[in-house]
């Protein structure tokens, strides 16, 4: 599904573009998701995945064969906090994966975002 031909990517742009369209839109429906729910966070590559940075890395997404992901770094209380509402999907230690045969939930993606942006923002503060 993703083409291997190029895999050193500089922009979240060509690493969409290196899937086909539905599987675009549903990145950029992601991207747009942690956007609004975070504006002030930078889009950023990181180990080859769009990624989002505020207050330290906040959050990665990524396309594959038949799911999408959201991959976080270090503190992993999302995961505790957020267990109810991942209970339908499959959850590894750092990864969160949603099926790409069912719509992505854009209001969980969101809210996870925005948890993540709080705990990094507090995290930064307590480092003072």
């Amino acid at each position: 599904m993703s083409s291997t031909k190029k895999s050193n990517f500089q922009t979240v742009d060509e690493y969409f573009g290196s899937f086909q369209k539905e599987i675009q839109d549903s990145l950029e429906q992601i991207r747009q998701t942690i956007k609004n729910a975070v504006p002030e966070a930078e889009e950023v590559i990181s180990y080859q995945l769009p990624a989002f940075k505020y207050h330290g890395m906040l959050i990665y997404f990524s396309a594959y064969k038949d799911h999408y992901s959201l991959s976080f770094p270090p503190p992993f209380t999302v995961f505790e906090v957020f267990k109810q509402e991942l209970s339908p999907y499959e959850v590894s230690k750092t990864t969160i994966k949603f099926p790409a045969d069912k719509p992505i939930p854009l209001e969980l993606v969101s809210e996870l975002a925005k948890y993540r942006a709080k705990e990094n923002l507090e995290g930064k503060q307590k480092k003072r």
